[in-house]
């Protein structure tokens, strides 16, 4: 009995040194995340033609097996809400949402069709005008998406077509300032939605 005690206190003690040594990493990953977004960055594989790591860092491999990703931290503060009181609807401004895989993001071109006149003293407004005088479009962060290893492709235009509302995935945007990730999409939400919708649960559905 007091061996296996011994022997338990050491799993234990084992068990604090890797959890402080994952949290130590998470720490350097949150840092490095605020800086380049919250997705991986493609691995440059210029300098080894024959093989390179999944992940720049052992960071990044614990903070994708934890599914962890910090919020984005956008350019400018775009109030959705507020947008969507004045009466735009999503695909009026994510063009093609309806149509195709992706829900596209507006030009600062677009933006600029309204906010050459609407509150363009305001101070978020004047950092577009910045981006537009520039001839650069905003670098907004992907607020979702899915890790290159999961293989999962989502098609934003057959669930539009079958009425999911896009708050079923982004949230409840009329209260929304800045987007941010309402749900996470684990193969279980998506398993259960599909599920409940009557839709194909078959894996080449999502994995092609």
């Amino acid at each position: 009995m007091l061996s296996f005690r011994r022997g338990l206190y050491r799993w234990l003690r084992i068990a604090v040194i890797v959890g402080a040594v994952g949290l130590a990493y998470f720490a350097v990953q949150r840092e490095i995340s605020a800086q380049n977004g919250p997705f991986p960055q493609p691995q440059d594989e210029s300098s080894s033609p024959i093989f390179t790591t999944g992940h720049r860092t052992i960071g990044d491999a614990i903070a994708e097996f934890f599914d962890y990703r910090p919020q984005a931290v956008q350019p400018i503060q775009f109030p959705h809400k507020v947008h969507i009181a004045n009466g735009l609807q999503c695909v009026m401004c994510h063009a093609g949402v309806d149509r195709g895989p992706d829900a596209r993001i507006p030009s600062v071109k677009f933006c600029m069709t309204c906010h050459r006149v609407i509150a363009k003293d305001n101070p978020e407004i004047k950092k577009l005008a910045a981006y537009y005088n520039k001839g650069q479009d905003v670098p907004w962060q992907r607020v979702y998406g899915f890790v290159p290893e999961a293989h999962v492709f989502f098609n934003h235009a057959p669930h539009i077509r079958a009425g999911v509302a896009c708050s079923k995935c982004h949230g409840d945007m009329t209260k929304q300032t800045v987007a941010v990730r309402a749900v996470n999409l684990t193969m279980g939400f998506c398993v259960d939605c599909h599920q409940q919708h009557g839709a194909s649960v078959d894996c080449v559905t999502c994995h092609y």
